[in-house]
Formats: C-alpha cells, structure tokens, sequence
C-alpha cells in the first residue's frame, strides 16, 4: 500500500463483559434479562472489549478506553452492572495493564479518542487527565453526553467523563495522516469508527458500537437494542459497507467475540 504515516496498530483486549444477546442483536423469540436470570433458555453472550493504539509518524492515539476496574460500584447507580457485568477480565486485561504490557504510560499519548461516550468505551477516560493527551469525540456527542440532566442517561455515565477537556471533531476528518474519524451516528447520536491505513496491512476500519458484531454487519443490517436513532444507524452501517468496499478494508467490530479471537492481539502481535 505504501506510506502512510501510520507504522504499527496494537488491538488490546481487554476482556469481556456479560450480558443477553437481545441486547446486541435484535431477533424474534428474545427477552433481555439481567445477569441473575443467565442460567435460564436464553443466549449469554461474552461480549468482548477492546482498545486499538496507533503509532504514526506525528504521535501515537488510543482509540476507546474500555471499562473501569471498579465497574461494579461506579455502575451501581445506573443498574448497567446488572445486565453488563464486567466480569470476564483478568488483572492483564484491564486497559493499564495492556498499555503497561507496551511499554505505554498514559504520559505518553498525543490523542485518546473516543468513539462515544457510553460507559464501556468512556470507562477510563479519566486516566489520561492532566497527562497532556487530547481527549477527542465528535462534537454532537459531546452535546449530548453533556446536556442531560442527572447523573446518567442509559448508557451514558458522566461519572466517566464529566469535568474532562474534549476537543471536538464534526464531519470525517483526518486526525493524523493516516487516520481517519468516520461519523457514524445511529448507536448514540456523535458515534464515529475509525479508519486507519497501514502499510503493509492496508486499511482497517474500527466501527465501534456503530456495528456490535458480524450479524449486526450483515448484509442485511440487523439493528440492537440499544439505538438512539434507528434511521441514522442504517444510513451510517451502509456508509461504513461503502468505504469498506472501495478501500478493500478489515471491518473489526465493536462487540464480536469471535472475530476479537481471529485478530492479531497485543502485546504479542501487532499490524503493520
């Protein structure tokens, strides 16, 4: 492919939370239920979560930042750790101690994007705070992570990021050369994914929750249960189809267990 200014890509896993299927992927004959009710007829999906470091020539950006060691109580107040407990992660998957495994301090970050605000993606922000890292989402996310009233609003949690400095993007833009933030609003109203051009690898695009899972992806699109506007979501999933045709791109899904196992995973292997 070239160059492109981006010299080495790392997919983190960072574990995985719980939680009913329906939620991820809307089909007939399901219910959501809480994690109490896991045993009962009813599909329990892993649903993994990962974080993506990007070294190019003009710095280095973490894309998401995954959920919080004290998911448990810092949830409490919204009920989410009932249907999402983060409970399938060992003490090397949580997200310092996958930047730890790089050699990565929080310091050493230029931007943390985030690719919305939800509590499984916005979990560590704080982290990076006074580190000198730019924090970055959309600027309709922000709007809107920042303009409720309360504490939370589904699955936003201003526990996460409230007193945090954004800096605001709002169309594509290309953050460094080589990457790329692709509106893709649907899943929350400022989602974006992620396109990045690598070398050798050629381009990768990061959907984030703009696309759960494989099934989500189809074709046909599939929608979830957690969707802020079902028309916006379809429109941004067939913009993602497109420029993943034209560039001949690796789709990696925000939630997809199975495909997270297939992809080459730090600290071990990396993309190139």
């Amino acid at each position: 492919m070239g160059k492109t200014g981006v010299n080495k890509l790392h997919i983190l896993d960072c574990g995985a939370m719980g939680c009913d299927l329906t939620w991820l992927l809307l089909k007939p004959g399901r219910s959501i239920r809480p994690r109490s009710d896991r045993n009962k007829p009813v599909e329990w999906y892993t649903c993994t979560t990962h974080a993506v470091l990007v070294e190019t020539d003009d710095g280095t950006l973490l894309w998401d930042t995954s959920c919080p060691r004290d998911w448990e109580t810092r949830w409490e107040p919204t009920g989410l750790q009932e249907f999402f407990p983060y409970d399938q992660v060992s003490d090397d998957q949580y997200l310092d101690a996958r930047l730890g495994q790089l050699g990565v301090s929080p310091d050493k970050l230029d931007y943390v994007v985030l690719s919305h605000l939800h509590f499984d993606h916005a979990g560590n922000a704080r982290m990076f705070a006074g580190t000198g890292a730019k924090l970055v989402c959309s600027d309709q996310e922000k709007e809107f992570a920042f303009g409720y009233d309360g504490a939370f609003n589904g699955a936003h949690l201003k526990a996460d990021y409230d007193g945090l400095e954004f800096e605001t993007v709002s169309g594509d833009t290309e953050l460094l050369p080589g990457v790329t933030l692709i509106q893709a609003p649907g899943h929350t109203p400022g989602t974006m994914a992620m396109q990045v051009d690598l070398p050798e690898t050629g381009t990768m695009i990061f959907t984030s929750d703009a696309v759960y899972m494989g099934d989500s992806y189809g074709p046909p699109a599939t929608p979830a249960a957690i969707v802020n506007d079902l028309s916006a979501w379809y429109a941004s999933v067939e913009k993602i189809r497109g420029l993943a045709e034209k560039t001949n791109a690796t789709v990696v899904f925000g939630h997809d267990s199975e495909q997270l196992r297939s992809m080459r995973l730090a600290p071990h292997e990396s993309y190139r």
